[in-house]
């Protein structure tokens, strides 16, 4: 398998954790690494594994929470959206009603209110915001975000 000098974009997850327990909030994780800030969990796909697998495992290794993944939300694919390369997440919505702790790359752990959100890293705040007219008005973004 040779790269043939291409330069593509590296595939990555993001998991919104729903808890049945705190409706209207969802769990983030405070990155340990840069870039710095409030995040979504998730991370790199590894090789043979498939997208939806990646997505439990990151969650897992972040916040220590055993998700249920129940929807396939979006892509975001914006050559910007990640500063250290380009990537193209698949966001998913999950559920878990755990207690969250960071862990991995993770600092820490917390549940915030989609009104009260911190600062976010990446394009996570335009995730959320697309997730939120998504819970209010039900309607996914456009397919270019």
């Amino acid at each position: 398998m040779g790269g043939g000098g291409y330069k593509n974009p590296v595939p990555t997850v993001d998991v919104i954790i729903e808890s049945p327990s705190a409706p209207g909030k969802v769990v983030l994780i405070q990155r340990k690494n840069p870039p710095l800030g409030w995040a979504l969990p998730g991370g790199f796909v590894d090789q043979g594994e498939s997208l939806a697998s990646a997505a439990r495992r990151e969650a897992k290794e972040e916040t220590g929470l055993d998700v249920e993944l129940v929807e396939l939300f979006h892509c975001y694919s914006h050559p910007t959206r990640d500063p250290r390369q380009h990537t193209v997440s698949t966001v998913f919505i999950g559920r878990s009603d755990g207690t969250a702790v960071g862990g991995d790359d993770a600092a820490g752990a917390g549940v915030f209110s989609l009104d009260e959100l911190p600062e976010l890293a990446f394009d996570h705040a335009t995730i959320l915001d697309d997730y939120r007219a998504y819970r209010t008005l039900g309607r996914r973004p456009p397919p270019e975000r």
